[in-house]
């Protein structure tokens, strides 16, 4: 049991390092996420969450932090993930395909105040950059979370985006900076809308 207790003490010393790592480059864009995503909200627009597997799993968790609250009480902020319902998605994997299954969602409910939240630890994700491509042709603005690099999202993105891209390659270690960014971005959201408590 002695390996795992080292290996144990290696994640949270590495996951504890990155953390550091990221916020030197992270800071920065994080701030400029959470304005845009007021101005979005002030402007009665909706925030719109995708991600697959534990970035679904983020995608869901943030849009509930918006929808019913963070760590203040307040009224709900307009926030959805495109990840929860299964008839649409199964239906659009079916008929079209999986790479369709944000896109086509985007291009239905999006509107040009709206933001889009596109979470993917590699940056390739077919179906997150197919629903990057429908958010542009919507004129909605779009933040992306990713590591690795940013992969093909990084390419994707428009001048106007915001990219938080994790420096490391390490999906467990990058999904735990995505987690640690997000409640950042909720409690900046809380503290623009509501003062220091």
């Amino acid at each position: 049991m002695m390996d795992i207790a080292n290996r144990i003490t290696q994640h949270f010393t590495d996951s504890a390092h990155l953390k550091l790592q990221a916020l030197e480059v992270l800071a920065e864009p994080i701030v400029a996420a959470a304005e845009r995503m007021v101005q979005c909200l002030m402007n009665e627009g909706k925030i719109m969450a995708c991600g697959n597997g534990g970035s679904a799993a983020d995608a869901q968790h943030f849009a509930a932090e918006l929808l019913n609250r963070f760590e203040r009480e307040r009224p709900g902020l307009a926030a959805l993930a495109l990840t929860t319902d299964t008839s649409t998605i199964t239906s659009i994997a079916n008929d079209y395909s999986y790479e369709q299954i944000f896109s086509k969602q985007v291009r239905a409910l999006g509107q040009p105040h709206d933001l889009l939240l596109a979470i993917s630890t590699s940056g390739n994700s077919k179906n997150v950059l197919e629903a990057i491509h429908a958010a542009h042709e919507r004129e909605i603005s779009v933040i992306a979370l990713t590591g690795n690099g940013g992969g093909q999202i990084a390419e994707a993105l428009y001048h106007s985006d915001i990219h938080l891209c994790v420096p490391s390659t390490v999906t467990a270690r990058i999904q735990e900076v995505h987690l640690l960014t997000l409640h950042c971005l909720c409690d900046a959201i809380d503290y623009s809308l509501l003062g220091a408590e």
